[in-house]
């Protein structure tokens, strides 16, 4: 059977990243999102940008609902210090060598990458006072890019929960045909129940007489009663039809979908317990079974 697919049904695992530069500023964002019970998100962010904390995770709770999500910021600074020569370490040291390389016959001439490598030769520039200006910008390009990485997460999510949808799809038809042929196999279950305990105790009643056939018949018919299946099949025909529901409705139907599957839980226990033929019993363990692989399925759901 065919049904619809959601639109709009999301899964709780994704993968997003953005990059990006500014004038002396090189960053980006790697997001990852994995089943939650609520919305945790966690960032991992470098010195110098803890300002921009609070604006993200309100920009993340207005797209997502549930989910760990982990965001890192990888930050690399084009204004580091930079490396120059000292003249007079330079000259000194060259001097030296050159002197050094003459006492000794066939020597070769100094090394210009052997020199600059003697400590005191190289020092670092002095560094450059940072631009309020430009700080702003960078911040505003790196705030920029967290948004680009939270919709690309969306969209992974999304088309996550189309590929979900289609197995959910396909789950649900397996149950409503094992539901169908445990329907088939129930059908004359309490008819053959009643039957099979009064032949019990006839056989009994012509070893111990002097029991009235009256309470024992009562007491048939209320034993074949707890044998009817018929309610919990029936309450399993109302959850599919809701679980298809929900899918058809697809956003943030996680947490009702989870609930919805312990009642299918509930139902299958009650259908086994229940159970008077080997056929049913196998029926209801294949039910338990597929219920199970949903239920895997559905805790992935936003």
């Amino acid at each position: 059977m065919n049904h619809p697919l959601p639109p709009l049904l999301a899964s709780m695992t994704g993968f997003a990243r953005s990059a990006g530069s500014e004038p002396g500023l090189t960053w980006a964002w790697e997001l990852r999102s994995v089943n939650g019970r609520g919305l945790d998100l966690r960032l991992r962010l470098p010195p110098g940008f803890d300002a921009l904390e609070a604006g993200l995770r309100d920009a993340a709770g207005k797209l997502l609902r549930r989910g760990n999500i982990t965001a890192n910021l990888s930050i690399q600074r084009d204004d580091a210090p930079r490396l120059a020569p000292d003249p007079a370490a330079l000259e000194q040291v060259l001097a030296l060598a050159s002197a050094l390389a003459a006492r000794i016959p066939g020597a070769p001439p100094p090394r210009a990458e052997a020199l600059l490598a003697l400590p005191g030769v190289l020092r670092p520039t002095a560094a450059v006072e940072p631009d309020a200006a430009l700080a702003e910008a960078q911040l505003h390009a790196v705030r920029d890019g967290f948004a680009q990485a939270l919709d690309g997460l969306a969209a992974s999510r999304r088309a996550e929960g189309a590929r979900l949808a289609a197995t959910l799809a396909a789950q649900l038809d397996e149950i409503a045909a094992l539901h169908a042929a445990a329907a088939a196999q129930a059908a004359d279950q309490p008819a053959q129940q009643r039957a099979r305990m009064l032949d019990a105790l006839r056989d009994l009643l012509r070893e111990a007489p002097g029991l009235p056939e009256e309470r024992i018949a009562q007491e048939v018919a209320l034993l074949a009663a707890r044998s009817d299946v018929r309610e919990e099949l029936d309450r399993l025909t109302s959850h599919i039809a809701a679980a298809r529901a929900l899918l058809a409705e697809g956003a943030q139907v996680g947490r009702r979908l989870d609930f919805l599957v312990q009642e299918f839980n509930r139902e299958a226990n009650t259908l086994c317990s229940k159970s008077a033929s080997v056929a049913l019993t196998a029926t209801g363990l294949a039910l338990k079974a597929a219920i199970e692989q949903l239920r895997e399925q559905v805790a992935n759901i936003e």
